[in-house]
């Protein structure tokens, strides 16, 4: 089924699933949920490949779901970011192949994991506003150059949106109308690479379904939590992200 065993595709329908509750709930997780566990029970290019519309039709949901004024004052506001991101998904797209599994992870894990421990720490980074174009810039260019080899490209735009302050229901907003930029790069990016096709697609397209199900469950939950525990509880989250993400950079590693 789609090139997986049958125990495969359940496993990727429940992660799905649970990653479309997580990004309904703070905002963002469902590339790195999807990917760190798909990486763990189907090539990294399959992987990749399933991951792609689910985040795509979701980020849609989520960054409409204040309107479309709202929509489109968050591009507006953080546009130097999403130029970025934009343009360097299709720089580092067509190195998909090309870089080691197992270091892209690892670059990645590793500062996301540092800035959270930081923050929970009770010393926030906060950026001065003299700093906040560059770091801006310097996000989207990190982000769009994971992006296009991962999938994965919202941990530097989170923590620059931590880093600055940014309210709670503008935080996700932001979050989901990047995220939606880069997602439509991604697609158009990786149609022209060639890792979505006719093997892969139908499988991206049907796990679609359990995606934004799971997304209308975690909106409930986030309109029930309050300013520190959305914080908090996304610290948590990128903890556990990057961890995880320095688990398969050692896995992958000791594989090579």
């Amino acid at each position: 089924m789609f090139g997986l065993e049958p125990w495969q595709f359940v496993a990727a329908l429940g992660i799905t699933a649970f990653a479309g509750f997580v990004k309904g709930a703070l905002g963002f997780a469902m590339p790195m949920i999807m990917m760190s566990a798909f990486g763990s029970i189907m090539p990294a290019t399959v992987a990749l490949a399933a991951m792609i519309l689910p985040t795509l039709i979701t980020n849609v949901q989520q960054s409409f779901r204040d309107g479309r004024g709202a929509a489109l004052r968050s591009i507006r506001k953080f546009r130097l970011h999403i130029a970025m991101v934009a343009l360097f998904i299709c720089v580092s797209a067509g190195f998909v192949t090309l870089l080691p599994q197992w270091l892209m992870y690892g670059l990645l894990g590793l500062p996301i994991t540092a800035f959270a421990l930081w923050q929970l720490s009770g010393r926030p980074l906060v950026l001065h506003l003299h700093h906040r174009r560059r770091a801006e810039a310097l996000s989207g260019v990190i982000g769009g150059l994971y992006g296009g080899i991962s999938g994965i490209w919202g941990p530097p735009l989170i923590v620059y949106l931590l880093s600055i302050g940014t309210e709670k229901r503008e935080q996700v907003r932001v979050q989901g109308v990047v995220f939606l930029i880069g997602a439509v790069v991604l697609t158009v990016a990786h149609l022209v690479s060639g890792l979505l096709n006719l093997q892969t697609l139908p499988l991206s397209v049907l796990l679609c379904l359990p995606a934004m199900a799971g997304m209308q469950a975690g909106f409930a939950l986030q309109d029930r939590l309050d300013v520190g525990q959305f914080r908090r509880w996304t610290l948590v989250l990128l903890i556990l992200t990057g961890l995880n993400l320095v688990r398969r950079a050692f896995e992958l590693w000791s594989l090579s």
